[in-house]
Protein backbone atom coordinates (compact mmCIF):
# COMPACT_ATOMS: atom_id res chain seq x y z
CA UNK A 1 0.00 0.00 0.00
CA UNK A 2 2.78 2.11 0.16
CA UNK A 3 2.59 3.03 -3.57
CA UNK A 4 -0.95 4.49 -3.17
CA UNK A 5 -0.41 7.69 -2.47
CA UNK A 6 2.46 8.11 -5.33
CA UNK A 7 -0.34 6.55 -7.88
CA UNK A 8 -2.66 9.38 -6.42
CA UNK A 9 -0.37 12.05 -7.00
CA UNK A 10 0.34 10.80 -10.64
CA UNK A 11 -3.41 10.84 -11.30
CA UNK A 12 -4.02 13.77 -10.50
CA UNK A 13 -1.05 15.20 -12.26
CA UNK A 14 -2.58 13.83 -15.18
CA UNK A 15 -5.80 15.13 -14.52
CA UNK A 16 -4.24 18.40 -14.20
CA UNK A 17 -2.51 18.38 -17.20
CA UNK A 18 -5.74 16.83 -19.03
CA UNK A 19 -7.86 19.92 -17.27
CA UNK A 20 -5.10 22.06 -18.51
CA UNK A 21 -5.69 21.09 -22.18
CA UNK A 22 -9.31 20.31 -22.97
CA UNK A 23 -9.90 17.06 -25.19
CA UNK A 24 -11.21 18.62 -28.28
CA UNK A 25 -14.72 17.71 -29.94
CA UNK A 26 -14.68 14.79 -32.79
CA UNK A 27 -15.01 15.84 -36.13
CA UNK A 28 -18.48 14.52 -36.21
CA UNK A 29 -19.86 17.11 -33.95
CA UNK A 30 -18.09 20.04 -34.98
CA UNK A 31 -19.95 22.16 -36.73
CA UNK A 32 -19.12 23.15 -40.27
CA UNK A 33 -20.67 26.65 -41.29
CA UNK A 34 -21.63 26.94 -44.89
CA UNK A 35 -19.69 27.63 -47.68
CA UNK A 36 -20.72 30.78 -48.79
CA UNK A 37 -20.68 33.78 -46.59
CA UNK A 38 -21.84 37.07 -47.75
CA UNK A 39 -21.21 41.11 -46.18
CA UNK A 40 -23.82 43.10 -44.71
CA UNK A 41 -24.01 45.40 -47.76
CA UNK A 42 -24.33 42.49 -50.54
CA UNK A 43 -26.84 41.02 -47.97
CA UNK A 44 -29.43 43.96 -48.12
CA UNK A 45 -28.61 44.82 -52.04
CA UNK A 46 -29.49 41.23 -53.04
CA UNK A 47 -32.47 41.18 -50.72
CA UNK A 48 -33.74 44.09 -52.35
CA UNK A 49 -32.94 42.71 -56.02
CA UNK A 50 -33.90 38.89 -55.67
CA UNK A 51 -36.47 38.92 -52.32
CA UNK A 52 -40.14 37.17 -53.58
CA UNK A 53 -41.79 40.42 -51.67
CA UNK A 54 -39.58 42.91 -53.70
CA UNK A 55 -40.25 41.44 -56.88
CA UNK A 56 -43.77 40.78 -56.31
CA UNK A 57 -43.33 44.89 -55.33
CA UNK A 58 -41.69 45.83 -58.41
CA UNK A 59 -44.57 43.49 -60.69
CA UNK A 60 -47.30 45.68 -58.46
CA UNK A 61 -45.94 48.94 -59.64
CA UNK A 62 -45.64 47.56 -63.52
CA UNK A 63 -49.18 46.86 -63.34
CA UNK A 64 -50.56 50.51 -62.18
CA UNK A 65 -48.67 51.48 -64.82
CA UNK A 66 -50.80 49.12 -66.93
CA UNK A 67 -53.79 50.38 -65.34
CA UNK A 68 -53.35 53.66 -66.55
CA UNK A 69 -52.77 52.86 -70.14
CA UNK A 70 -56.38 51.00 -69.60
CA UNK A 71 -57.97 54.29 -68.20
CA UNK A 72 -56.33 56.68 -70.92
CA UNK A 73 -58.00 54.89 -73.36
CA UNK A 74 -61.19 56.54 -72.77
CA UNK A 75 -59.67 59.64 -73.23
CA UNK A 76 -58.20 59.35 -76.42
CA UNK A 77 -59.53 58.92 -79.98
CA UNK A 78 -60.73 55.53 -81.05
CA UNK A 79 -61.44 54.62 -84.62
CA UNK A 80 -62.94 51.09 -85.05
CA UNK A 81 -64.33 49.51 -88.56
CA UNK A 82 -67.31 48.15 -89.16
CA UNK A 83 -68.65 45.59 -91.38
CA UNK A 84 -72.13 43.96 -92.67
CA UNK A 85 -73.63 41.58 -94.85
CA UNK A 86 -77.49 41.65 -94.78
CA UNK A 87 -79.47 38.81 -97.16
CA UNK A 88 -83.45 39.25 -97.93
CA UNK A 89 -85.76 37.00 -99.14
CA UNK A 90 -85.74 39.54 -102.08
CA UNK A 91 -85.44 42.38 -103.65
CA UNK A 92 -87.67 44.88 -102.33
CA UNK A 93 -89.41 46.51 -105.51
CA UNK A 94 -92.32 49.50 -106.09
CA UNK A 95 -93.53 50.13 -109.23
CA UNK A 96 -91.11 47.05 -110.41
CA UNK A 97 -88.50 49.16 -109.54
CA UNK A 98 -85.72 48.01 -106.90
CA UNK A 99 -85.71 49.98 -104.53
CA UNK A 100 -83.20 47.47 -102.08
CA UNK A 101 -81.27 44.68 -103.01
CA UNK A 102 -81.89 41.66 -101.57
CA UNK A 103 -78.25 41.29 -100.98
CA UNK A 104 -76.82 44.48 -98.78
CA UNK A 105 -72.88 44.75 -97.94
CA UNK A 106 -71.94 47.94 -95.91
CA UNK A 107 -68.60 48.73 -93.93
CA UNK A 108 -67.62 51.78 -92.52
CA UNK A 109 -64.89 53.37 -90.69
CA UNK A 110 -66.23 55.37 -87.12
CA UNK A 111 -63.64 57.53 -85.86
CA UNK A 112 -64.66 59.08 -81.93
CA UNK A 113 -62.94 62.07 -80.73
CA UNK A 114 -63.50 62.92 -76.91
CA UNK A 115 -63.11 67.00 -77.23
CA UNK A 116 -64.86 67.61 -73.78
CA UNK A 117 -64.33 64.99 -71.36
CA UNK A 118 -63.45 65.98 -67.60
CA UNK A 119 -64.51 62.94 -66.00
CA UNK A 120 -62.39 61.04 -68.19
CA UNK A 121 -59.56 63.28 -67.76
CA UNK A 122 -60.64 62.94 -63.97
CA UNK A 123 -59.93 58.99 -63.88
CA UNK A 124 -56.95 59.70 -65.89
CA UNK A 125 -55.27 61.63 -63.26
CA UNK A 126 -56.76 59.64 -60.62
CA UNK A 127 -54.97 56.66 -62.10
CA UNK A 128 -51.81 58.23 -62.35
CA UNK A 129 -51.58 59.57 -59.50
CA UNK A 130 -52.06 55.72 -58.33
CA UNK A 131 -48.75 54.58 -59.69
CA UNK A 132 -47.12 57.40 -57.53
CA UNK A 133 -48.60 55.76 -54.80
CA UNK A 134 -47.82 52.13 -55.82
CA UNK A 135 -44.18 53.46 -56.31
CA UNK A 136 -43.93 54.87 -52.85
CA UNK A 137 -45.63 51.70 -50.91
CA UNK A 138 -42.94 49.23 -53.06
CA UNK A 139 -40.01 51.94 -51.86
CA UNK A 140 -41.83 51.13 -47.69
CA UNK A 141 -41.99 47.49 -48.40
CA UNK A 142 -37.65 47.47 -50.11
CA UNK A 143 -37.40 49.28 -46.90
CA UNK A 144 -38.73 46.91 -44.44
CA UNK A 145 -37.09 43.54 -46.73
CA UNK A 146 -34.05 45.58 -45.99
CA UNK A 147 -34.34 46.17 -42.21
CA UNK A 148 -35.57 42.37 -42.24
CA UNK A 149 -32.56 41.12 -44.04
CA UNK A 150 -30.08 43.07 -42.03
CA UNK A 151 -31.62 41.84 -38.92
CA UNK A 152 -31.19 38.26 -40.04
CA UNK A 153 -27.58 39.14 -41.05
CA UNK A 154 -26.98 40.35 -37.03
CA UNK A 155 -28.38 37.40 -35.80
CA UNK A 156 -26.20 34.90 -37.52
CA UNK A 157 -23.55 36.92 -35.76
CA UNK A 158 -24.79 37.09 -32.37
CA UNK A 159 -26.06 32.96 -32.55
CA UNK A 160 -22.32 32.68 -33.82
CA UNK A 161 -20.76 34.22 -30.68
CA UNK A 162 -23.26 32.45 -29.42
CA UNK A 163 -21.77 28.81 -30.54
CA UNK A 164 -18.47 29.82 -29.50
CA UNK A 165 -19.45 30.78 -26.37
CA UNK A 166 -21.27 27.32 -25.46
CA UNK A 167 -18.33 25.36 -27.04
CA UNK A 168 -15.77 26.99 -24.06
CA UNK A 169 -18.53 26.08 -21.02
CA UNK A 170 -18.48 22.63 -22.94
CA UNK A 171 -14.28 22.19 -23.22
CA UNK A 172 -14.31 23.38 -19.68
CA UNK A 173 -17.15 21.18 -18.43
CA UNK A 174 -15.14 18.31 -20.32
CA UNK A 175 -11.56 18.96 -18.43
CA UNK A 176 -13.67 19.53 -14.77
CA UNK A 177 -14.77 16.18 -16.01
CA UNK A 178 -12.08 14.54 -16.87
CA UNK A 179 -10.17 15.84 -13.73
CA UNK A 180 -13.16 14.88 -11.38
CA UNK A 181 -13.03 11.28 -13.22
CA UNK A 182 -9.37 10.71 -12.71
CA UNK A 183 -9.52 12.00 -9.06
CA UNK A 184 -12.11 9.21 -8.55
CA UNK A 185 -10.48 6.41 -10.09
CA UNK A 186 -6.96 7.88 -8.10
CA UNK A 187 -8.68 7.30 -4.91
CA UNK A 188 -8.39 10.74 -3.66
CA UNK A 189 -12.03 11.73 -4.92
CA UNK A 190 -15.66 10.69 -4.25
CA UNK A 191 -17.90 9.74 -7.04
CA UNK A 192 -20.26 12.98 -6.18
CA UNK A 193 -17.81 15.15 -7.78
CA UNK A 194 -17.86 13.28 -10.93
CA UNK A 195 -21.33 12.60 -10.81
CA UNK A 196 -21.70 16.30 -10.88
CA UNK A 197 -18.78 17.44 -13.41
CA UNK A 198 -20.97 14.69 -15.87
CA UNK A 199 -24.45 16.51 -15.41
CA UNK A 200 -22.85 19.91 -15.91
CA UNK A 201 -20.73 18.71 -18.92
CA UNK A 202 -24.48 17.26 -20.46
CA UNK A 203 -26.08 20.31 -19.87
CA UNK A 204 -23.65 22.55 -21.70
CA UNK A 205 -23.79 19.73 -24.40
CA UNK A 206 -27.56 20.20 -24.86
CA UNK A 207 -27.47 23.90 -25.47
CA UNK A 208 -24.49 23.67 -27.48
CA UNK A 209 -26.71 21.44 -29.82
CA UNK A 210 -29.89 24.02 -29.82
CA UNK A 211 -27.49 26.91 -30.60
CA UNK A 212 -26.22 24.69 -33.42
CA UNK A 213 -29.74 24.20 -34.85
CA UNK A 214 -30.55 28.14 -34.05
CA UNK A 215 -27.43 29.51 -35.97
CA UNK A 216 -28.70 26.38 -38.82
CA UNK A 217 -32.04 28.17 -39.27
CA UNK A 218 -30.98 31.71 -39.26
CA UNK A 219 -28.58 30.78 -42.11
CA UNK A 220 -31.56 29.47 -44.30
CA UNK A 221 -33.63 32.29 -43.38
CA UNK A 222 -31.06 34.25 -44.36
CA UNK A 223 -30.52 32.53 -47.80
CA UNK A 224 -34.17 33.10 -48.27
CA UNK A 225 -34.14 36.26 -47.81
CA UNK A 226 -31.68 37.41 -49.89
CA UNK A 227 -32.91 34.34 -52.81
CA UNK A 228 -30.57 31.99 -52.73
CA UNK A 229 -30.91 28.35 -52.51
CA UNK A 230 -28.68 27.40 -50.13
CA UNK A 231 -27.54 28.44 -46.94
CA UNK A 232 -25.91 31.63 -46.17
CA UNK A 233 -23.54 32.64 -43.52
CA UNK A 234 -22.44 36.35 -42.40
CA UNK A 235 -18.84 37.34 -42.74
CA UNK A 236 -17.30 39.14 -39.18
CA UNK A 237 -16.98 42.60 -40.02
CA UNK A 238 -19.81 44.56 -39.77
CA UNK A 239 -19.99 48.04 -40.66
CA UNK A 240 -23.00 50.38 -40.09
CA UNK A 241 -22.80 54.35 -40.52
CA UNK A 242 -22.43 56.02 -37.32
CA UNK A 243 -25.82 57.22 -35.71
CA UNK A 244 -26.84 60.94 -36.50
CA UNK A 245 -27.72 64.09 -33.68
CA UNK A 246 -31.04 63.40 -32.80
CA UNK A 247 -31.94 66.94 -34.44
CA UNK A 248 -30.74 65.68 -37.61
CA UNK A 249 -32.57 62.28 -37.07
CA UNK A 250 -35.99 63.57 -35.83
CA UNK A 251 -36.00 66.07 -39.32
CA UNK A 252 -35.10 63.48 -41.77
CA UNK A 253 -37.12 60.54 -39.94
CA UNK A 254 -39.56 62.80 -41.75
CA UNK A 255 -37.78 63.56 -45.55
CA UNK A 256 -36.34 60.54 -45.93
CA UNK A 257 -38.34 57.80 -44.29
CA UNK A 258 -40.11 55.23 -47.06
CA UNK A 259 -43.24 54.86 -44.98
CA UNK A 260 -43.55 58.39 -43.79
CA UNK A 261 -43.26 59.43 -48.07
CA UNK A 262 -45.99 56.44 -48.86
CA UNK A 263 -48.14 57.87 -46.45
CA UNK A 264 -47.61 61.44 -48.19
CA UNK A 265 -48.17 60.24 -51.57
CA UNK A 266 -51.61 58.52 -50.39
CA UNK A 267 -52.42 61.87 -48.66
CA UNK A 268 -52.14 63.52 -51.93
CA UNK A 269 -53.62 61.33 -54.24
CA UNK A 270 -56.45 61.20 -51.89
CA UNK A 271 -56.53 65.17 -51.77
CA UNK A 272 -56.30 65.41 -55.63
CA UNK A 273 -58.99 62.48 -56.27
CA UNK A 274 -61.61 64.62 -53.61
CA UNK A 275 -60.93 68.12 -55.51
CA UNK A 276 -62.03 66.67 -58.92
CA UNK A 277 -65.58 65.47 -57.65
CA UNK A 278 -66.45 68.45 -59.75
CA UNK A 279 -65.99 66.60 -62.83
CA UNK A 280 -68.87 63.77 -62.04
CA UNK A 281 -71.28 66.92 -63.17
CA UNK A 282 -69.26 68.37 -66.10
CA UNK A 283 -71.04 67.65 -69.65
CA UNK A 284 -68.98 65.33 -72.12
CA UNK A 285 -68.80 66.56 -76.06
CA UNK A 286 -68.09 63.83 -78.27
CA UNK A 287 -67.08 64.46 -82.03
CA UNK A 288 -67.48 61.22 -84.29
CA UNK A 289 -66.71 60.85 -87.93
CA UNK A 290 -67.74 58.28 -90.30
CA UNK A 291 -67.45 57.10 -93.72
CA UNK A 292 -68.80 54.64 -95.33
CA UNK A 293 -69.28 52.08 -98.45
CA UNK A 294 -72.83 50.26 -98.92
CA UNK A 295 -73.44 48.18 -101.98
CA UNK A 296 -76.21 48.36 -103.55
CA UNK A 297 -77.22 51.78 -102.66
CA UNK A 298 -80.22 52.86 -102.22
CA UNK A 299 -82.71 55.53 -102.13
CA UNK A 300 -81.54 56.88 -98.79
CA UNK A 301 -78.26 55.60 -98.64
CA UNK A 302 -75.62 56.13 -101.73
CA UNK A 303 -72.66 53.93 -101.95
CA UNK A 304 -70.31 55.92 -100.67
CA UNK A 305 -70.74 58.57 -98.63
CA UNK A 306 -69.36 59.71 -94.83
CA UNK A 307 -71.28 61.24 -91.66
CA UNK A 308 -69.89 63.93 -89.03
CA UNK A 309 -71.92 64.13 -85.60
CA UNK A 310 -70.87 66.59 -82.23
CA UNK A 311 -72.85 64.28 -79.64
CA UNK A 312 -73.53 66.39 -76.18
CA UNK A 313 -74.18 64.52 -73.16
CA UNK A 314 -75.37 66.30 -69.97
CA UNK A 315 -75.68 64.26 -66.30
CA UNK A 316 -78.67 65.55 -64.93
CA UNK A 317 -79.55 62.70 -62.56
CA UNK A 318 -77.44 59.61 -61.89
CA UNK A 319 -79.61 58.15 -58.91
CA UNK A 320 -77.36 59.89 -56.06
CA UNK A 321 -73.93 57.96 -57.46
CA UNK A 322 -72.15 61.33 -58.01
CA UNK A 323 -72.82 62.45 -54.48
CA UNK A 324 -71.59 58.56 -53.39
CA UNK A 325 -68.51 59.07 -54.90
CA UNK A 326 -67.99 62.26 -53.08
CA UNK A 327 -68.49 61.31 -49.69
CA UNK A 328 -66.55 58.30 -50.28
CA UNK A 329 -63.64 60.45 -51.52
CA UNK A 330 -63.60 62.91 -48.82
CA UNK A 331 -64.03 59.72 -46.40
CA UNK A 332 -60.53 58.63 -47.81
CA UNK A 333 -58.47 61.80 -47.50
CA UNK A 334 -59.47 62.26 -44.00
CA UNK A 335 -58.31 58.61 -43.61
CA UNK A 336 -54.89 59.26 -45.17
CA UNK A 337 -54.39 62.48 -43.36
CA UNK A 338 -55.19 60.94 -40.11
CA UNK A 339 -52.67 58.08 -41.02
CA UNK A 340 -49.52 60.16 -41.75
CA UNK A 341 -50.30 62.39 -38.88
CA UNK A 342 -49.83 59.64 -37.10
CA UNK A 343 -46.88 57.63 -39.22
CA UNK A 344 -45.30 61.01 -38.38
CA UNK A 345 -46.14 60.68 -34.52
CA UNK A 346 -44.50 57.06 -34.43
CA UNK A 347 -41.23 58.17 -36.47
CA UNK A 348 -40.30 60.44 -33.83
CA UNK A 349 -41.49 58.13 -31.20
CA UNK A 350 -39.39 56.07 -33.04
CA UNK A 351 -36.20 58.09 -33.36
CA UNK A 352 -35.99 59.06 -29.71
CA UNK A 353 -36.61 55.22 -28.14
CA UNK A 354 -33.40 54.02 -30.27
CA UNK A 355 -31.70 57.04 -29.48
CA UNK A 356 -32.44 56.05 -25.72
CA UNK A 357 -32.08 52.58 -26.77
CA UNK A 358 -28.58 53.01 -28.11
CA UNK A 359 -27.66 54.87 -24.98
CA UNK A 360 -28.46 52.10 -22.81
CA UNK A 361 -27.16 49.16 -24.97
CA UNK A 362 -23.83 50.63 -25.07
CA UNK A 363 -23.91 51.09 -20.92
CA UNK A 364 -25.25 47.19 -20.52
CA UNK A 365 -22.63 46.03 -23.26
CA UNK A 366 -19.42 47.90 -21.39
CA UNK A 367 -21.21 46.32 -18.06
CA UNK A 368 -21.65 43.26 -19.40
CA UNK A 369 -17.84 42.73 -20.49
CA UNK A 370 -16.50 43.56 -17.30
CA UNK A 371 -18.94 41.07 -15.94
CA UNK A 372 -17.54 38.39 -18.22
CA UNK A 373 -14.37 39.01 -17.57
CA UNK A 374 -14.60 38.59 -13.87
CA UNK A 375 -16.64 35.49 -14.20
CA UNK A 376 -13.86 33.92 -16.31
CA UNK A 377 -11.02 35.28 -13.41
CA UNK A 378 -13.91 33.23 -10.95
CA UNK A 379 -13.58 30.59 -12.91
CA UNK A 380 -10.13 30.18 -12.96
CA UNK A 381 -9.55 30.63 -9.35
CA UNK A 382 -12.32 28.33 -8.36
CA UNK A 383 -10.53 25.70 -10.70
CA UNK A 384 -7.22 26.67 -8.39
CA UNK A 385 -8.74 26.10 -5.24
CA UNK A 386 -10.35 22.89 -6.38
CA UNK A 387 -7.16 21.04 -7.76
CA UNK A 388 -5.35 22.35 -4.63
CA UNK A 389 -8.70 20.91 -2.49
CA UNK A 390 -9.45 24.13 -0.57
CA UNK A 391 -12.89 23.74 -2.12
CA UNK A 392 -15.81 21.06 -3.35
CA UNK A 393 -16.64 20.86 -7.38
CA UNK A 394 -19.74 22.96 -6.30
CA UNK A 395 -17.86 25.98 -6.38
CA UNK A 396 -15.98 25.02 -9.83
CA UNK A 397 -19.78 24.45 -11.10
CA UNK A 398 -20.93 27.24 -9.96
CA UNK A 399 -18.72 29.16 -11.48
CA UNK A 400 -18.26 27.59 -14.92
CA UNK A 401 -22.23 28.15 -15.01
CA UNK A 402 -21.80 31.61 -13.38
CA UNK A 403 -18.66 32.19 -16.47
CA UNK A 404 -20.94 31.10 -19.62
CA UNK A 405 -24.30 33.03 -18.38
CA UNK A 406 -22.16 35.81 -18.41
CA UNK A 407 -20.51 35.05 -22.05
CA UNK A 408 -23.85 34.73 -22.74
CA UNK A 409 -25.23 38.03 -21.69
CA UNK A 410 -22.25 39.85 -23.18
CA UNK A 411 -23.15 38.25 -26.41
CA UNK A 412 -26.28 39.39 -26.07
CA UNK A 413 -24.95 42.86 -25.10
CA UNK A 414 -23.39 43.06 -28.30
CA UNK A 415 -26.01 42.11 -30.50
CA UNK A 416 -28.63 44.56 -28.71
CA UNK A 417 -26.13 47.62 -29.64
CA UNK A 418 -25.74 46.50 -33.17
CA UNK A 419 -29.39 45.71 -33.38
CA UNK A 420 -30.15 49.65 -31.66
CA UNK A 421 -27.86 51.23 -34.26
CA UNK A 422 -29.84 49.27 -36.71
CA UNK A 423 -32.70 50.76 -35.10
CA UNK A 424 -31.81 54.47 -35.21
CA UNK A 425 -30.33 54.58 -38.58
CA UNK A 426 -33.83 52.70 -39.69
CA UNK A 427 -35.96 55.33 -37.67
CA UNK A 428 -33.90 58.50 -39.17
CA UNK A 429 -33.89 57.24 -42.67
CA UNK A 430 -31.15 56.40 -43.02
CA UNK A 431 -31.18 52.89 -43.96
CA UNK A 432 -31.07 51.00 -46.17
Amino acid sequence: MPNRPIAALWLCACAIRAFAQPTPPSQENKYLPPEKRITLADAVSRALALNPTTITASLEVRRAAALVEETRSSSLPTIFGNGLYTRLDDDRRQDNRAIVAKDLLNANITLSVPLIAPQRWAQWIRSSTNVQVTRAGEQDLRRQIAITAARAFLNIIFLRKQVLVTEQARDNAKAHLDFASARFSGGVGNRIDEVRAAQEYSTDETQLQAVYTALTRSREALGVLIGANEPVDATDDVVLAPPPSIEDALREAIAHRQDILSFEARKRAADESSNLNWTEYAPLITAVFQPFYQNHATLTVPRTGWQAQLILTIPFYDGGLRYGLGHERAALADEAKVALEGAVRQAQSDVRTSFEALRRADDALKSARSAAELSQEALRLANLAYRAGATTNLEVIDAERRARDAETVAALAEDASRQARLDLLAASGRFP
